[in-house]
């Protein structure tokens, strides 16, 4: 069936509790079978195997690859399997939705190990105990879980920000459970067509495998535009647009990306992306600010290095947008708390959900709780002093609103940017003690990363009519079953033997090089940071101001994200080309068949949410499938 949702005009007018009446009344699917065992242990079991095929991604990429579409069809595959054979019933909506908050959160686990603890080990070049490793990702874990339901009530219940992933999770049970019904049919059709047409794609772009089967002359390159370079190398400022990362590739999970998030976000890249890379980068590489890495006598730049300058004015823009963002409305934050100081069963009359949310009584006395047992770990483990780890707390809560914002639009979340900020931060506090550095930085980013996951496991739940609260709890064991999976995994394979050989010419840890850069940077002094650096970061932060303002004056309707084109100084030009141009492309489709009985507009703009779902699906599936195919079979 089709998934009920409000009008743009609806979302922009009315009030929170109109939003959650009229969810109560549409949406909600009472009690229905969601957290059950076999929900609870499909997901823990798909979650870990996917968070070992992680470490690897991660590894190598700096990255790690979202794992709820993929486990929702594994799922929903396995279960209707077994009810042909009799073996089980099959998997009720929700169940599924259930299962694949447990496998996103167990898939996301292995952030820490290929970003701030291997820069950790690196660093002082003594491999922490596994044990240790095991304890301190899933404190912050939990804590990011904890910060992240009192974001809920703005982001999805208010703003209803679309979490391009989590969306496409929820469009794609909802074609595969409700397949039945004519339209849902086509859904499954259109899903099912698009997701091997993607699958087919990394397939062809793969050119060992492609090699292996005599068909290299039908490979698909990785970049379209290696053909241009045969006859003429192209420069900006006597740069290669190369080491710019100015290129067109070949992603379509980052065009479908891009035509979930909409328009906005996606031209608010563009611009952050045409900024920073072809103008800004080249200015600086000239002025001697952005340094190169020579290999075989030739410079290279290249994303890593060009980010240690851009992170700054890109993170700037992102902090100063989502404040002022989130202080443009406190009564959201006032209507989650409100209910802790009414009477026993006296709900206000804008909490109609009370019973159906996680209960903000959690929140208050679990953050402080599992604060403490961080600030205890960090200063166990890693010797951050208590004043310091206490001092990260409530540094979360502004990183998580960045981090969450960015989630919101793109799916992607600034888990390095948000971490270089706190470095920034202590490197002012504790100049010298690069330990803290990096760890108090672990410890604000990997818990806005995580606040930011829940939220994305949650958007499908919201869209399909479950209950958070169920989630939440689902997310918990996600935790556990992905820490329990990929610890032995990253130490098995990447540290039998010793820190000294974690980053290799095959597994070269880029995550981890850029935090161990920056620490290293920053405990040297900011004088070491440069003059244009700082310039930077007040420009941006100058210009998230003005922007936001410029949004909240319009109603939404002003085009430019500050968060937008701020996520655009942290990520590589090629992905947000790809996101703008997926944006694009749908947005033109709705343009030109703006009838709903034209069969563009069926296909194109009534299930565009469809295409894109199956698009991420099969890419990400075979995207698995590839890695460990050119890794350990050819």
């Amino acid at each position: 069936m089709a998934i009920k949702q409000l009008t743009e005009q609806q979302i922009r007018t009315w009030t929170l509790e109109q939003k959650d009446r009229w969810w109560l009344q549409n949406v909600w699917q009472g009690d229905m079978p969601q957290l059950t065992v076999r929900s609870a242990l499909t997901g823990m079991m798909l979650g870990g195997i996917l968070s070992m095929t992680n470490v690897y991604v991660g590894a190598k990429t700096g990255w790690t690859l979202g794992v709820g579409i993929t486990s929702v069809i594994l799922a929903f595959a396995l279960f209707k399997i077994m009810a042909q054979l009799g073996l089980a019933n099959e998997f009720s909506i929700l169940e599924n939705n259930c299962m694949q908050s447990i496998a996103t959160a167990a898939g996301y686990m292995t952030s820490p190990m290929i970003s701030s603890l291997a820069a950790y080990m690196l660093v002082t070049n003594q491999v922490l105990p596994m044990g240790e490793t095991m304890a301190w990702i899933i404190c912050i874990a939990v804590l990011g879980v904890l910060f992240a339901f009192p974001l809920k009530k703005r982001f999805i219940n208010d703003e209803q920000n679309p979490f391009p992933e989590g969306r496409a999770a929820g469009i794609v049970m909802d074609a595969l459970h409700t397949g039945d019904v004519k339209e849902g049919l086509l859904k499954a059709k259109i899903l099912g067509i698009t997701g091997v047409s993607s699958a087919l794609i990394k397939v062809f772009g793969s050119h060992p495998i492609m090699g292996k089967l005599k068909l290299t002359a039908l490979a698909i390159p990785e970049y379209m535009d290696d053909w241009i370079y045969r006859m003429h190398t192209l420069r900006i400022g006597g740069v290669d647009l190369r080491e710019l990362t100015v290129r067109l590739d070949t992603d379509v999970v980052m065009m479908a990306a891009g035509g979930l998030m909409g328009i906005r976000t996606g031209v608010s890249l563009l611009v952050g992306a045409v900024l920073n890379y072809m103008i800004l980068s080249p200015w600086m590489i000239g002025l001697g600010d952005i340094h190169g890495t020579i290999t075989g006598g030739v410079v290279h730049y290249g994303f890593r290095n060009i980010t240690l300058w851009s992170l700054w004015g890109g993170v700037a823009m992102m902090t100063t947008a989502s404040l002022i963002a989130f202080f443009a409305k406190p009564q959201i934050l006032l209507t989650a708390f409100s209910g802790l100081f009414n009477r026993k069963g006296a709900a206000t009359p804008a909490d109609v959900l009370k019973d159906i949310e996680l209960p903000m009584k959690v929140f208050v006395l679990g953050i402080p709780l599992v604060g403490a047992m961080v600030v205890i770990l960090a200063h166990s483990f890693f010797g951050v002093a208590w004043w310091e780890g206490v001092l990260a707390i409530p540094l979360i809560s502004v990183f998580a609103l960045i981090a969450v914002n960015s989630t919101a639009l793109t799916s992607i979340t600034p888990i390095g940017a948000v971490g270089k900020l706190t470095q920034l931060t202590y490197g002012v506090i504790s100049p010298g003690n690069i330990r803290t550095n990096l760890m108090t930085a672990g410890i604000t980013g990997e818990v806005a990363s995580n606040a930011s996951n829940l939220l994305m496991d949650i958007k499908p739940g919201y869209m399909l009519g479950a209950k958070p609260r169920q989630q939440a709890i689902g997310h918990v064991l996600g935790i556990l079953a992905g820490a329990v999976a990929s610890v032995p995994v990253f130490y098995l394979v990447f540290l039998h033997h010793g820190p000294q050989q974690l980053i290799t010419e095959q597994y070269p840890m880029p995550a981890a090089t850029v935090w161990k850069g920056v620490a290293e940077l920053l405990t040297a002094g900011l004088s070491q940071l440069a003059i244009s650096a700082r310039w930077a970061a007040l420009g941006g932060a100058v210009a998230g101001l003005l922007l936001e303002i410029l949004r909240l004056a319009t109603k939404g309707r002003f085009w430019l994200s500050g968060v937008g084109i701020g996520l655009a100084f942290v990520i590589p030009f090629n992905t947000c080309l790809s996101m703008f141009l997926g944006s694009f492309f749908f947005w033109l489709a709705a343009r030109k068949w703006k009838s709903p009985g034209q069969t563009g507009n069926r296909i194109f703009v009534q299930n565009l949410e469809s295409i894109c779902a199956g698009l991420i699906a099969g890419g990400a599936l075979m995207g698995i499938l590839v890695i460990l195919i050119e890794n350990f079979i050819l």
